[in-house]
């Protein structure tokens, strides 16, 4: 674990969010807010309510209440809003011409949507679902790449009480129909086609074949993103015939606080993906806190995190960026696409401010040869990352090469369960290489053992959370003891998240990955991201992952892939592997085997799935698979090993 690695000046902290906070309430430190917002919830999100100006047409009578249990916490009690009045409509009210989205095709089209316009495009939306016979309570897929449309598709959507269902924008029709046929969707939004990587992708005729498998969708709305096309007479919709931005304003349906807003879904190591149900009041409260006191986001500044919609930062950005009344930027396509160097240039043509991304991502663009240097980066005020614990390299030319040394990076830890993150650095302290910074404002956040007792610091154990919080999943859709079973029996009363953490003196916590994907050697135990750092530091490695294979003496023993760089010669690497590997973490851990392969499984949001690496290794069940973004990949593997590439 290294030292700080940046310093917040003077002015950076006068001018931060978080201490407008701490000043309306006579806190000096930051540390006291933490301590405070922890001890007393009821107090912190009441006042982060009030900092944020956040509107219940219906007051709440009361902040939070666990009769039921922690593991049912309601919030804001009595209390009604709604996300779309929230994000659009006060907006378009009070600011109408400031910029809500900005949209960059991967084709390099550009079009800004102010509130005023978000407002029409939405309210012409809600219309064209309530032609369709949607109602509160129903459940309407979302099958679209990101773009402006795809915000006013999920405000429309929330602005009517209906529950959305973000689908990622490259899945194949088997998870699409797995997911429409999960959260019973009797109506989809679709793009008739999406670039990536300059292939056009035919998302229409995906969800056709979805359908045909899923069965029970009545209407479908298609919006063109791109001519032609054809539709099913009697059941598809034009966006063009059905969305007019003519039509009366539409006052936003005022909803119980608890009221479904959209299911997201997540892979599980087994089975079906689980729904997590993610409500109007909590997840806006929480979101909006986040975007503002971590994010630091100010009404006219401008945040782009690459991503889907598919993913929980695609909601977070949306509804965080907007609750706030800033700007936030979406784009089509693959970050990587038509250079390495298209994330740089977008935030310099359109003067980013918070710029989020993967570790994965940085990764592929160092390997690319992407130069972030060529580009003006000075409208950047934060940088933020989540989705996997870091390599150092990766972490370090991140801050250097992006950040010239002078922005922090918020390097969140949540989940799709949690609606937010758990951990983060906050821009008015230091943060340190690799940390994840301390528990995010209101999180109960601890570090747990076998027997569920604090580990001491330094020592790795359990990610757990000891309370609610306003943004936790209100269960696994139409599977309550499943969502019992995931987060909630080993520990009763404790939410067990699956990440191992630790935290130092200074009170800096870092992960090491998913606590099921833990290598145990011969009674060692070690996370992955461990052995994958080192691995990393070789010389001819861009990227790899690190699993355990079942040993018949060992239990298990540590197995490497790994996807060399272009031209690097690896004709003896496993032997260079081992050494290194021996010589930074010792021989117990030295792999086995090392394997290369021509890619890693990923998600669209560019996170590697150990799981899959392991099942292509030893034939075993993966689970569920429908977020990977090139299956192939997993093929790939199964021949590398077979043949004996190492």
């Amino acid at each position: 674990m290294d030292g700080e690695i940046w310093r917040p000046s003077a002015a950076q902290v006068d001018a931060a969010n978080v201490t407008r906070l701490m000043r309306a309430h006579g806190i000096e430190r930051f540390d006291t807010l933490v301590a405070r917002s922890v001890a007393e919830p009821s107090w912190f999100w009441d006042a982060v309510v009030r900092d944020l100006d956040l509107e219940f047409s219906t007051p709440y009578r009361q902040v939070l209440d666990v009769s039921r249990g922690p593991e049912w916490a309601t919030w804001f009690v009595g209390g009604r809003t709604n996300v779309a009045r929230q994000c659009v409509d006060r907006w378009a009210e009070r600011t109408p011409s400031a910029p809500a989205v900005v949209w960059e095709g991967e084709n390099g089209d550009v079009r800004t949507a102010s509130y005023e316009e978000l407002r029409a495009l939405t309210d012409g939306v809600a219309r064209a679902l309530i032609a369709l016979s949607v109602t509160a309570g129903d459940t309407v897929a979302i099958f679209l790449p990101m773009a402006i449309e795809t915000v006013a598709a999920v405000m429309a959507c929330a602005k009517l009480g209906a529950i959305w269902v973000p689908i990622f924008s490259g899945f194949g029709p088997d998870p699409v129909a797995q997911r429409i046929t999960d959260a019973r969707c009797r109506v989809v939004i679709v793009a008739n086609g999406a670039l990536r990587k300059g292939t056009p992708i035919p998302m229409k005729e995906v969800l056709d074949r979805a359908i045909d498998m899923a069965g029970g969708v009545e209407h479908v709305l298609v919006w063109e993103r791109f001519g032609g096309g054809d539709l099913t007479p009697g059941r598809d919709v034009r966006w063009s015939d059905a969305v007019d931005t003519r039509v009366a304003p539409i006052d936003a349906m005022p909803l119980a606080a608890e009221h479904p807003l959209f299911i997201a879904y997540t892979s599980g190591t087994t089975g079906r993906p689980k729904g997590a149900v993610h409500v109007h009041g909590g997840f806006l409260v929480k979101i909006a806190e986040e975007v503002a006191y971590q994010a630091d986001l100010h009404p006219n500044e401008i945040l782009h995190w690459s991503t889907d919609l598919g993913w929980i930062m695609g909601p977070w950005e949306i509804v965080g960026t907007l609750a706030l009344g800033g700007t936030v930027l979406l784009t089509e396509g693959a970050p990587t696409h038509p250079s390495a160097d298209r994330l740089w240039d977008q935030a310099a043509r359109h003067g980013v401010t918070q710029l989020g991304v993967s570790p994965t991502l940085i990764r592929a663009l160092i390997a690319a040869g992407s130069e972030p240097g060529r580009y003006d980066r000075s409208s950047l005020r934060i940088l933020a990352s989540t989705g996997e614990p870091w390599d150092r390299d990766s972490y370090l030319w991140l801050h250097r090469e992006v950040g010239d040394e002078r922005l922090p990076i918020i390097n969140i830890s949540g989940g799709t369960e949690v609606g937010a993150c758990f951990l983060s650095p906050h821009p008015v302290v230091p943060t340190k290489v690799l940390s994840v910074g301390g528990p995010s404002l209101g999180m109960a956040v601890d570090v747990v053992g076998a027997d569920g007792d604090t580990v001491a610091p330094r020592a790795v154990g359990e990610l757990v959370c000891r309370e609610p919080w306003p943004a936790m999943t209100r269960g696994i859709w139409g599977d309550d003891d499943r969502y019992l079973d995931a987060y909630w029996r080993r520990f009763p009363g404790v939410w067990v998240h699956g990440d191992w953490a630790t935290r130092d003196e200074d009170g800096y916590w870092f992960l090491y990955g998913r606590s099921d994907d833990t290598l145990n050697l011969a009674g060692k135990r070690i996370g992955p991201a461990e052995v994958e750092t080192v691995v990393a530091m070789h010389p001819a490695v861009a990227e790899c992952a690190a699993v355990g294979i079942p040993d018949a003496v060992k239990g298990e023993s540590v197995w490497v892939v790994l996807v060399a760089k272009p031209g690097a010669d690896v004709g003896d690497i496993e032997a260079q592997v081992r050494a290194l590997v021996r010589e930074h973490l010792g021989g117990s851990f030295a792999p086995a085997r090392v394997v290369v392969a021509g890619a890693l499984p990923k998600t669209r949001s560019a996170k590697i799935v150990r799981r899959a690496v392991r099942a292509a290794l030893t034939g075993e069940d993966a689970g569920d698979l429908s977020t990977l973004e090139d299956p192939d990949a997993l093929a790939g593997i199964r021949a590398a090993a077979a043949g004996g590439s190492s």
